[in-house]
């Protein structure tokens, strides 16, 4: 058995069933061997940061790694954005990146370069194979590392990939969390009961049902208004679960609506910090004089932290807050006339269906879509953790390939879905059932908000062409059309609602254009 061979069966024992790729000269032993695992589906992505956001998309709806592919360190670079994104979301993410055979780095070749150094700046595991009978080994600790919500990175040289291996041995991943303290438990516990008014601030594996329904125990108890990240990597969201308050995005209503607190018990999520500096404006968002506590730390199970402070607590059992929670469905009417924002919003929370999973890089079309959804039935939503754009259209596609049984939305703003736009070829090639809604109001709006954020009211016609998506316009049913995915184009809300109700009805992807005034 050659050093790929031992790799590809390492990770289908380790339990990894995919693998995005977009190979070259250096992973063809990997790409071959991939024909001897029917355990693991390879799916081919154009561009490498389709891959690693489908690995990201994948990842955050299982809780487990997909593998990525790629080639050399120009195709890791490539992928790097969606990296970011996956080690903001706390994403399982495995990657193989191909290097040079080992002879013939010294020379120099034209796609040599530093991929240590550059898989440090998102890996919180990474390594260079040696051997190609270390490479079993090297798979399995990877996988290990991942699973604690990180991105880890395995370099393996050509010549290893080709060469037999002394020992045909697969190594299997040794992975535990890290046991839940009681010291902190108990320092959780005082600080709530001391204190008059306590913010509990959830993320990761937190925001899951179970996660969820611990945090609603505490606060049964506490009083504590419950809160996560401005941008959550996965939330369950619906009738029947907690509604979470997610910290605005601009500081100032951040800093207000958070001034009140005295404590802040962080659970599975950092302090909250502003995107941006903003001259005269703290970037923590808490009190200076706000008592701030990890009550987990990251090689902890972040719901066995909740569930053990509400133990201590003698909070209620998950019968009495599942009763205790409204499980009655509000959904808003479809509205009528021309598309804004505010009526797409309307239309897919009027619309989208049970179960659905929403991927969502609207930005400043989809503000106002989150506080719609806590009536809704149960479905999963999704954002952009890393401020990075272009994760949208390859999460999708790795939430669809992940849950081949749900339905996804992905709520999409034109310029983001420019970044990764591959990624509906491999819906089409893939028949993932992905709608597709762009939000066409034809600029980087974000751009327009921040600037008069601070205070700049007019620009002139060179900065605005920075800024606007026209001359010319994006034709969106053409582009999608091209990838192989059917699309229409809509400026109704009426048109909205039976376009997306169509789409949902029928198999394969679809884009929906949506013409914003």
């Amino acid at each position: 058995m050659n050093g790929a061979e031992l790799l590809v069966k390492t990770a289908a024992k380790a339990g990894v069933e995919i693998c995005f790729a977009n190979p070259g000269t250096t992973e063809m032993p990997i790409v071959v061997a991939l024909d001897s695992e029917p355990g693991i589906k390879p799916v081919l992505g154009l561009f490498e940061g389709v891959c690693t956001g489908a690995a990201d998309g994948y990842g955050r709806m299982l809780d487990k790694p997909a593998m990525t592919l790629l080639h050399l360190g120009p195709g890791f670079a490539d992928g790097i954005v969606n990296l970011h994104n996956a080690r903001r979301a706390r994403t399982p993410v495995v990657n193989i990146v191909g290097e040079h055979a080992t002879w013939h780095r010294e020379a120099d070749p034209p796609l040599a370069m530093d991929i240590e150094k550059l898989a440090s700046t998102v890996s919180g595991w990474q390594r260079t194979n040696e051997s190609p009978t270390a490479l079993s080994q090297d798979l399995a600790d990877a996988v290990a590392a991942s699973m604690y919500g990180q991105i880890s990175s395995l370099i393996v040289p050509n010549d290893y990939q080709w060469e037999e291996s002394a020992g045909d041995s697969i190594a299997t991943p040794r992975f535990s969390f890290a046991p839940v303290g009681p010291d902190s438990i108990e320092q959780a516990f005082q600080l709530m009961r001391a204190h008059r008014k306590t913010a509990l601030m959830i993320g990761g594996r937190a925001l899951r049902r179970r996660g969820l329904l611990a945090a609603a125990r505490i606060k049964a108890v506490m009083g504590c208004d419950i809160f996560t990240d401005g941008f959550p990597p996965y939330i369950e969201r619906g009738a029947g679960l907690p509604d979470v308050v997610r910290v605005p995005y601009f500081p100032e209503p951040a800093i207000y609506l958070l001034s009140q607190y005295e404590v802040a018990v962080l659970a599975g999520v950092k302090e909250p910090v502003a995107f941006f500096g903003y001259k005269g404006i703290a970037s923590q968002l808490l009190p200076q004089e706000c008592r701030k506590f990890r009550l987990d730390t990251d090689s902890q199970n972040v719901i066995e932290a909740l569930e053990t402070l509400a133990d201590v607590l003698n909070a209620p059992p998950y019968s009495k807050i599942l009763a205790s929670i409204p499980s009655e469905q509000a959904r808003p009417a479809v509205p009528a006339g021309e598309l804004t924002a505010e009526k797409a919003c309307l239309t897919l929370a009027a619309i989208q269906p049970e179960n659905v999973i929403i991927v969502d890089e609207g930005l400043t079309t989809s503000v106002g879509y989150y506080p719609l959804t806590a009536g809704l039935a149960p479905h999963s939503y999704l954002t952009l953790t890393g401020g990075a754009l272009g994760y949208g259209m390859p999460c999708a596609v790795g939430a669809a390939l992940a849950c081949p049984d749900r339905p996804v939305i992905d709520f999409e703003a034109d310029g983001s879905a420019m970044y990764t736009v591959q990624a509906l070829w491999t819906q089409a090639r893939e028949s993932l059932n992905v709608t597709t809604l762009i939000c066409a109001n034809r600029s980087y709006n974000i751009l327009k908000i921040e600037l008069a954020h601070v205070g700049i009211e007019s620009i002139g016609p060179r900065a605005l062409s920075l800024i606007e998506l026209d001359h010319p316009n994006i034709n969106w049913v053409r582009v999608a059309e091209g990838m192989g995915v059917p699309a229409v184009s809509v400026n109704t809300a009426e048109g909205l609602a039976h376009e997306l109700a169509k789409a949902l009805a029928e198999p394969g992807p679809h884009l929906i254009e949506m013409i914003l005034t």
